[in-house]
């Protein structure tokens, strides 16, 4: 016996399954935008490294 076919955009039915589609979350929040926090870690880094240049330099 053949399966019957199914056409491409469609999912093909499934015996047993009782799950429902998920939903997916909306778009942006904190963790979308990983360049902010890059910066502001690299800013402190440089914030840092500027202290301890500007203290070796001040005798």
């Amino acid at each position: 016996m053949t399966q019957p076919l199914v056409p491409p955009q469609e999912t093909p039915p499934a015996e047993g399954s009782t799950s429902s589609a998920h939903q997916e979350r909306a778009d942006g929040g904190v963790w979308e935008h990983p360049m902010v926090w890059l910066s502001l870690i690299a800013l402190g880094a440089v914030m840092g490294g500027l202290f301890f240049i500007f203290r070796t330099l001040a005798f």
